[in-house]
């Protein structure tokens, strides 16, 4: 785990050096920032709601398309570079490698959601705001997250080009966010369940209101493993 945690440093100094993570931080506070409270049809003022749903679902959307763009690099450029071969030369396997670059990267979008915490602070100020909704709905932003830079990683590690682990990565997520979704509205009896329950969002807003369920951490944790581990598996054949 302490090469996993050099791995990740590694990643984050790059990052910061690059300005990458700069760019997305102030994207991320942007983009929801501008919708929660300039928005003049949603924001927080003409809902006239003390919460932050308007917050959450600009955020799902924005994590959405920048995670893809966050992850398309630390995979395919290191194996169009040949640095990773360089990299798993030294006494270091495939999995450290692997979950080096998803902390490193989950820890960028915690750093950008923790930077999101004075929208809740003056929520709760002007009005009676649900606390424990409001946690649960960052803490299932991270775990939404977590699952996307796995599909990331995994898209990352079968190709050599940027654009098409993007655009691999955007491929997979839109089935979870959006598809599954409508493939259950469309689907009688248990196979509509079925894909209800491979929709990102139904986990996502069961947590949202406040309710922590044991379903959907276990689903958010499924994704998140088999995508490292698909990742993880890539990974070991190049070496």
């Amino acid at each position: 785990m302490n090469r996993a945690w050099i791995i990740a440093k590694r990643e984050l100094q790059f990052n910061f050096d690059s300005l990458i993570a700069y760019m997305m931080v102030v994207g991320f506070l942007l983009f929801t920032g501008g919708f929660t409270w300039l928005n003049q049809a949603s924001n927080v003022f003409a809902i006239k709601q003390a919460d932050l749903g308007v917050f959450f679902g600009v955020a799902r959307w924005t994590l959405f398309f920048f995670i893809p763009a966050l992850t398309m690099r630390m995979l395919a450029e290191e194996r169009k570079s040949g640095t990773i071969e360089l990299l798993l030369t030294r006494p270091i396997n495939s999995r450290q490698v692997i979950l080096g670059k998803f902390f490193s990267c989950w820890i960028m979008v915690a750093l950008a959601l923790a930077l999101t915490l004075p929208y809740y602070f003056t929520v709760a100020y002007l009005g009676d705001i649900d606390h424990a909704a409001t946690i649960s709905g960052y803490l299932g932003l991270l775990l939404m997250s977590a699952a996307y830079i796995a599909i990331g990683l995994f898209a990352g590690s079968i190709t050599d080009n940027q654009i098409v682990a993007l655009l691999a990565a955007l491929f997979i997520s839109i089935f979870f966010q959006l598809l599954f979704e409508v493939f259950g509205a469309f689907s009688p009896g248990p196979i509509g369940e079925f894909f209800y329950y491979l929709s990102m969002n139904k986990h996502i807003e069961s947590l949202a209101r406040g309710v922590l369920d044991l379903k959907d951490l276990v689903y958010f944790l499924s994704i998140t493993l088999l995508g490292l581990y698909l990742a993880e598996l890539n990974l070991s054949k190049r070496k």
